[in-house]
């Protein structure tokens, strides 16, 4: 289905206070006719990045030791560094006892060889070099416990409720804990946030003093729609792995962990891709800073303001059903001038087959000032005996 096609087939239907509803689906594969393949993986979530919502899931809320895949908050974490120029990807950084001593995998860094932040991301990302993690964890922070207290606030920040981190690595700790679902959410913001930087996550080996590893996310060479993102595996954690794929324009991203093998995350993780592509459909509803819905301002410089999103809203929905998707807007009235752009005043609700499917927030596009003292005075008596 064309670019908003949905919104121009029908305008949506407008209330002015919240009427009680049906609940939200918790999955979109609940509506589905084919059901989410069975998964040998201790937990799992699938999402359509696309549209942010949740295909399928299994024990996502579940509290789980991320393993390596915590350096995807590192590596989140370093990308704001490079965007606000705390470092650059040409400067050198020197090896420290402690990031030289770290276990685990390796990258190989020396002490008194430096070495540069790009080659520390790549030895992060595509190796899961412990020592590069802790190596750039000290660049941006100036040591890993301090660096720890900014990835706890940024995971605040990013609303993931059920994460704590006590290292940058991903080395085993009773309180290194996080779910999948907060996992996908860390994810999908990466590749969102800092797209300049996710193509590191597609290469498929790197020689680093002269030993070359490859990177161990299998779907890279099984996939090519796979671009991404991150493997980890701990006796306790099992094998886990984050994928993300490109298909046209939609992208879905899988978080799984306790696979029994490396073979076995990356097959299991396919399997919920291949589902999710095939047996359902992602449209867009409105462009970004389409007016939805233009609505009467009290008291304002124009008579009407323009509501709608910054972003495009994209829903999906089982395959075939798209023409099914009707939007209904929720605002609170009377708007009442001034008001800011962006300013929240209501929401844009999708249902399918009158199921509610997907909620975004209706905000102003465009300000609306005050109108002049003879303007305000009528609409106020206007609005006295409306």
């Amino acid at each position: 289905m064309p670019a908003s096609a949905l919104a121009a087939a029908a305008p949506p239907a407008t209330s002015s206070a919240a009427a009680p509803a049906a609940p939200a689906v918790q999955t979109v594969g609940m509506l589905a006719s084919v059901p989410a393949p069975a998964i040998a993986a201790r937990a799992w979530v699938t999402i359509d990045v696309t549209s942010d919502q949740i295909l399928a899931e299994e024990r996502s809320g579940e509290r789980i030791e991320p393993a390596s895949l915590t350096k995807v908050m590192t590596a989140y974490l370093v990308f704001n560094a490079l965007k606000e120029k705390r470092l650059a990807l040409a400067q050198t950084v020197n090896v420290s006892q402690k990031a030289w001593r770290t276990g685990g995998s390796r990258m190989f860094i020396e002490p008194r060889k430096p070495v540069t932040v790009e080659e520390l991301i790549r030895g992060m990302i595509t190796q899961s070099g412990n020592d590069a993690t802790v190596a750039l964890a000290e660049a941006v922070a100036g040591s890993e416990d301090a660096f720890v207290a900014l990835m706890n606030q940024e995971a605040a920040r990013l609303g993931l409720k059920e994460t704590h981190f006590t290292n940058s690595t991903g080395l085993p700790d009773p309180q290194h804990v996080t779910t999948v679902r907060d996992l996908a959410l860390l994810a999908k913001r990466l590749i969102q946030d800092h797209p300049d930087y996710y193509g590191y996550y597609k290469e498929r080996q790197f020689t680093y003093n002269k030993i070359t590893q490859p990177n161990r996310n299998r779907l890279l060479w099984v996939d090519p729609s796979v671009d991404g993102m991150k493997t980890g595996h701990t006796d306790a954690a099992g094998y886990c792995l984050i994928a993300s794929a490109m298909r046209g324009d939609r992208r879905m991203l899988t978080v799984l962990v306790g696979a029994a093998s490396e073979n076995a995350r990356a097959q299991e993780s396919l399997k919920l891709l291949n589902w999710g592509y095939q047996n359902f459909d992602t449209v867009k509803v409105y462009d970004a800073r389409q007016a939805v819905v233009e609505p009467k301002v009290w008291k304002g410089s124009v008579g009407k303001a323009k509501l709608g999103s910054p972003s495009a809203i994209w829903v999906t929905v089982p395959r075939g059903q798209a023409g099914n998707v009707k939007s209904t807007i929720e605002r609170t009235d009377p708007l009442v001038a001034p008001l800011q752009a962006g300013q929240q005043v209501g929401t844009v609700k999708l249902t399918l087959n009158d199921k509610p499917v997907r909620e975004v927030p209706l905000a102003v596009l465009e300000p609306v000032d005050v109108a002049g003292i003879f303007g305000r005075a009528f609409d106020a008596v206007r609005l006295w005996f409306n």
